[in-house]
């Protein structure tokens, strides 16, 4: 059999509706070729001749699982560790001063609210784990595509990805692999035991997740109509303490969003 690599107009409209309404996020024209690329795999394992062939697959209620396949493809951003690295020098200087002046018992706690595969959440957990060494903390990753879950909690990533981790932190927390696993990188396993990684929606009903100190929002917004993004920032920061601080991407701002937070500086806001 013959398989397409090219999807129509048509097709790929309704692929934006499906991704759409499962997720709140619009796929701009511009996303075309992605979104032939990522799904002609999925055609190939069932032997389909088209992109309609498998959007009705989708559609017919008879595989919740391929359904979740096709999310996690279309949702799946590329990501690094200690990415726009001012947001973690901000979450330093908070576990200082925390630290300078223990005046609560409570974890503080840091949400990854979309993230991808871990390297933001794991990033957060090294910076709290060194300037917090007898503080309680807690850092939760959550995101939509159940695959790039299981890969946060197994903490093992290519070293290019890896690049921008502090060289005293490399040497902290993470494991260089060698022979079979030679050009790789592991996190430690005391630190990946700290980090909980779980499924979640931001375009739905959150589960139960508790208050956060900081909430990590980045490089998502940028996905949703403005509709969508009011209704996703406020489900957020329905879980930001007070005084507590949220970072969004250095494309995303939250003019005509919200005004639950304050900026403080760019893409940082403060909740009063």
């Amino acid at each position: 059999m013959t398989y397409p690599n090219q999807i129509t107009d048509r097709e790929f409209g309704q692929f934006q509706r499906f991704i759409f309404d499962a997720a709140g996020i619009f796929l701009s024209p511009a996303k075309k070729p992605l979104v032939s690329g990522r799904l002609a795999r999925r055609l190939q394992q069932h032997c389909m001749a088209s992109f309609d062939d498998y959007y009705r697959l989708l559609q017919s209620g008879s595989a919740p699982s391929e359904v979740q396949m096709a999310v996690d493809l279309l949702t799946t951003n590329e990501t690094y560790f200690f990415r726009e690295a001012v947001h973690f020098e901000l979450l330093g200087e908070l576990a200082d001063a925390l630290r300078r002046k223990p005046t609560r018992a409570s974890p503080f706690r840091v949400w990854s609210a979309a993230s991808s595969s871990g390297e933001e959440a794991y990033s957060a957990a090294m910076v709290l784990a060194d300037r917090l060494p007898t503080h309680p903390w807690e850092v939760l990753g959550t995101d939509i595509s159940t695959r790039v879950v299981e890969r946060a909690r197994a903490g093992h990533y290519a070293l290019d990805r890896t690049r921008h981790i502090p060289p005293a932190y490399l040497k902290r927390f993470c494991l260089r692999g060698i022979d079979a696993q030679e050009g790789t990188l592991l996190v430690h396993r005391e630190l990946r035991n700290r980090v909980q990684f779980i499924h979640a929606n931001l375009n739905a009903p959150l589960p139960r997740l508790g208050s956060f100190d900081v909430i990590f929002l980045r490089n998502v917004l940028i996905y949703f109509n403005p509709e969508t993004k009011r209704q996703v920032v406020a489900r957020v920061l329905a879980n930001l303490k007070p005084g507590g601080y949220l970072m969004v991407g250095h494309s995303e701002s939250l003019n005509d969003v919200t005004d639950v937070v304050k900026p403080v500086a760019p893409s940082i806001y403060r909740k009063p």
